[in-house]
């Protein structure tokens, strides 16, 4: 339950009334959550939010009239309220749903097993532990304006890198499209060595997500291929329910290994890889994001030399991986978000032993 013992109030946004019942069947049978109203489109969603004031919103993304994501906007402009998106990943599903994590919403999934209408009992198990976790996170306001490109002109300059072997390996969970999204905005198209990153999200949302980061940052930003080199100035993103590690040379290897402590892709066995093929040139990052993954992993990338670096509490949606690995003793530095950037690049300025 909420604090206290109270029920966690939900609102759900839904213009379809078929898939509106099947999520309050869902929510309201789990004994710690209930359905406190349903709003067919964006506008009804606005008049409910100040009067019911839920502890959590379901939101549609591509509704007639005001959409999920100009919801999305104005929700977290007036009334912060934990968001997560429920979506389709086809017809621009996708891409909306990462605009409106941009804009505050906490996390996303997709909703096509409750379109369906049936066989819905497992995912419905996880959108309710999904609501039950999102529910205890404060959010914080949003400007109604899009976020601008940060100007790069606060940055360090970027250290040469001849004959030197470096690779920034990141790993990120709930919170995390937001993080990676402001970090790499920050890094300048020149940068000189290939980033890594494992980003926990639902399966048909990860090429979406590679694509998103691509289109809003300097960087190329591609879903990584098996056999594929990294290239320096790329950020490759590992598919979801693929195991992600790099081989002798950068090359990148995915296979369909099982999950790792409850992960398939795994922070852990990706930071494992790069500590075994770049040693002390691994700078390695841990985001937002509950549990313990990757932690394991950056043990593996200290005892090798590397860095590792960690976001700061302040600006984590959920500051369990990285208050994990700072707790196991292998974080160098704990960054906040906006300062993340230049803490790379000062990484990268110091030479590998």
């Amino acid at each position: 339950m909420a604090e206290g013992g109270r029920l966690i109030r939900v609102l759900i946004v839904e213009d379809s009334p078929t898939i509106a019942k099947v999520l309050a069947a869902v929510i309201n049978q789990d004994p710690q959550l209930i359905v406190a109203g349903v709003a067919a489109d964006g506008r009804e969603a606005l008049e409910m939010v100040p009067k019911l004031r839920p502890d959590l919103i379901t939101m549609d993304v591509v509704m007639p009239g005001l959409d999920g994501v100009e919801t999305t906007k104005q929700i977290m402009a007036r009334w912060p309220t934990p968001i997560l998106i429920l979506s389709a990943s086809a017809a621009g599903g996708a891409s909306r749903s990462l605009t409106a994590l941009q804009y505050g919403a906490l996390d996303v999934m997709p909703k096509a097993v409750f379109e369906q209408g049936a066989g819905w009992a497992a995912s419905g198990a996880e959108l309710v532990e999904r609501i039950k976790l999102l529910a205890r996170i404060k959010p914080i306001t949003h400007p109604l304006a899009k976020l601008e490109r940060p100007r790069l002109a606060g940055l360090p300059p970027l250290p040469k890198m001849e004959g030197t072997r470096r690779v920034v390996a990141i790993a990120a969970s709930t919170g995390g499209p937001q993080a990676l999204l402001a970090i790499l905005r920050m890094l300048p198209k020149e940068w000189p060595c290939g980033l890594v990153i494992v980003q926990h999200i639902a399966e048909h949302f990860a090429a979406g997500l590679a694509e998103w980061l691509d289109a809003e940052s300097p960087l190329s930003v591609r879903l990584a291929d098996d056999g594929a080199r990294i290239e320096p100035g790329v950020a490759y993103v590992a598919p979801a329910e693929r195991q992600m590690r790099l081989g002798e040379g950068g090359v990148i290897r995915l296979t369909d290994d099982p999950p790792f402590d409850g992960h398939r892709p795994s922070a852990t066995l990706l930071f494992e890889s790069v500590a075994r093929v770049y040693g002390a040139g691994v700078i390695g990052v841990i985001l937002t994001g509950m549990g313990r993954d990757g932690v394991m992993g950056l043990q593996a990338v200290h005892a090798a030399g590397g860095t590792v670096l960690a976001q700061d509490e302040a600006t984590s949606a959920i500051f369990g991986m990285p208050k994990a690995a700072i707790d196991a003793g292998v974080v160098d530095d704990i960054v906040p978000l906006p300062k993340m950037a230049a803490a790379l690049i000062r990484a990268l300025a110091r030479r590998p032993s």
